[in-house]
């Protein structure tokens, strides 16, 4: 793992440090799975909204990471008593264990091949306890015309990326899962789903998407 560092995208050092994220946590399974007093890392933090949304819901122990430098300085420019840090490289610092839960948030989706997305859950497993948490939230593979639209323009141009992948205007690089692969994912690094909720999310370019969750215990 030393060494390792997540393929990820320019436009996180640019024009996508600036954007407002708007994947939600839902109340729910935050409660039923993560207890307050957790130790909690939010990988792929961001600019630390999620860091700082469950740090104003009583979570005393959480860590913002994220591979983008001008994300955590912008975090830390916002709020400047926040526990961000950029991480452009795996392994995480991190003894064996030391996080009771992990927050992978619209992450996978910003990450497209699937070594480096095989990375990042497998080093989250090896920095959550066992029987610990891992709560993701992705977009899946949505149905409607124009996002199909955008997947087959990418595997024209792109014949070798997975399906479900696509570019935006800015230049960004995002894709979308099956669920399997999702669940493929956190079962190959030794976790066991145990919820899963759908609804729905805001998107970056304004528009309304599926969103995936799922919460998974570390054995």
């Amino acid at each position: 793992m030393a060494g390792v560092r997540p393929v990820v995208h320019g436009v996180w050092e640019a024009d996508g440090a600036k954007k407002t994220f708007t994947h939600a946590l839902d109340p729910g399974l935050l409660a039923a799975h993560i207890p307050r007093e957790g130790r909690v890392i939010d990988y792929g933090c961001g600019y630390g909204r999620l860091t700082a949304h469950l740090t104003e819901l009583g979570y005393p122990h959480v860590t913002g990471v994220d591979p983008s430098g001008a994300m955590i300085e912008r975090g830390l420019r916002e709020r400047p008593g926040l526990a961000l840090r950029h991480q452009p490289g795996l392994p995480l610092p991190e003894a064996d264990g030391s996080f009771d839960a992990a927050l992978l948030f619209a992450v996978l989706n910003c990450v497209p091949d699937d070594r480096s997305q095989r990375a990042v859950v497998a080093e989250l497993a090896r920095v959550v306890r066992p029987g610990g948490t891992m709560y993701v939230s992705e977009v899946p593979l949505q149905r409607d015309a124009r996002n199909v639209a955008r997947y087959e323009q990418h595997s024209q141009s792109s014949p070798h990326a997975p399906y479900g992948t696509f570019t935006t205007p800015e230049g960004g690089l995002f894709r979308h899962h099956t669920p399997a692969h999702l669940r493929a994912l956190l079962t190959g690094s030794g976790f066991t789903p145990v919820e899963e909720r759908t609804g729905t999310a805001p998107t970056l370019g304004g528009h309304q998407a599926t969103r995936l969750q799922l919460v998974a215990r570390r054995s």
